[in-house]
């Protein structure tokens, strides 16, 4: 098969059918073997109801239905679970996202050997207050932790070798740095075309501000374990040591200066009254902690790269 097509989707009844035309218009223009996955994120309206429909009439129809909202990363790993196309696009189902892209970028992935190749949405029709400048200072933020130099992090408009979304483990809100996962596993060769952006046709958005809130927040969760998901010791062992040999130090220095006073008959006052003793204590419990976590840290890996061991070696020997 050439194309999965992954659409996630929520209370979109509106613009399922009118899409799914759109897109079958293409592939069979370009004389693509293709599916469509509709992931029904818990939809309260009459869209699982269409997808059943579409499937009734039309095979290459697929449709997954989760019992409640989960999320649009949610919906993505389980349509990277069900494809099996040589090429996977991902696509909003608001009709932003145009299908008439879908030959450029099934081409870039077939035809230049992208790995990854992520749309870019440069003339956009949200709003500028509310979308665009925040997405704007979203993706430099992006572009600063991760290294990729991607105008367009968020754009649901994909294209993926399917080894890539087989490797990929999209969780929490992590569909918007499918990129730097991607990255992260190893797949370096990864694009950028720019899309283009149509204004939504029914419906409203499903996000809202605290989006961009999560958004940094994962974005730091991405950039920690890309940095040192793989040696958690580098950084808590090395801030522990740091933490303990300061507080060390100060405590020492507390109690040489309390014993030279007491040489020279000088006023001193009691180590446990010094302010400065309990800061210098409390730091050294601090960096013990650090270097414990990251110990912890380590333990926790080398059972996790035990396991995967074991598991290759079982599917090797099968």
């Amino acid at each position: 098969m050439n194309i999965s097509v992954v659409i996630p989707l929520l209370n979109e009844d509106e613009s399922l059918q009118e899409l799914y035309a759109w897109i079958s218009r293409v592939m069979e223009a370009n004389k693509y073997s293709y599916e469509i996955l509709f992931i029904d994120d818990g939809s309260t309206d009459r869209s699982w109801k269409i997808i059943h429909e579409l499937s009734q009439k039309h095979t290459e129809v697929k449709g997954i239905r989760f019992l409640k909202n989960y999320g649009k990363s949610q919906a993505l790993h389980a349509g990277f679970k069900r494809a099996s196309g040589d090429v996977v696009i991902t696509m909003d189902a608001d009709l932003q996202d145009s299908p008439d892209e879908i030959p450029e970028l099934f081409n870039l992935i077939t035809t230049e050997n992208y790995d990854l190749v992520s749309g870019w949405k440069k003339k956009r029709y949200d709003s500028v207050i509310a979308k665009n400048i925040p997405s704007k200072l979203f993706n430099w933020a992006a572009r600063r932790t991760s290294g990729l130099k991607l105008h367009d992090f968020n754009c649901g408009l994909k294209a993926y070798k399917n080894i890539v979304i087989k490797n990929v483990d999209v969780y929490g809100e992590m569909h918007r740095y499918i990129p730097v996962l991607a990255k992260n596993a190893g797949f370096n060769n990864i694009g950028e075309k720019v899309v283009i952006h149509q204004a939504r046709k029914y419906g409203k958005t499903k996000f809202g501000y605290d989006r961009f809130i999560n958004g940094f927040l994962d974005l730091i969760t991405i950039w920690f374990l890309s940095k040192f998901g793989k040696r958690p010791m580098h950084l808590f062992g090395a801030l522990g040591v740091l933490m303990f040999m300061i507080g060390f130090a100060a405590a020492g220095y507390i109690g040489i200066t309390k014993l030279y006073k007491l040489a020279y008959d000088l006023p001193a006052i009691l180590v446990t009254n010094n302010p400065w003793f309990y800061i210098s204590l409390t730091t050294m419990i601090i960096g013990t902690q650090f270097f414990l976590a990251g110990f912890l840290g380590e333990i926790v890996l080398r059972s996790k790269r035990d396991k995967e061991r074991y598991k290759i070696s079982e599917t090797e020997n099968f």
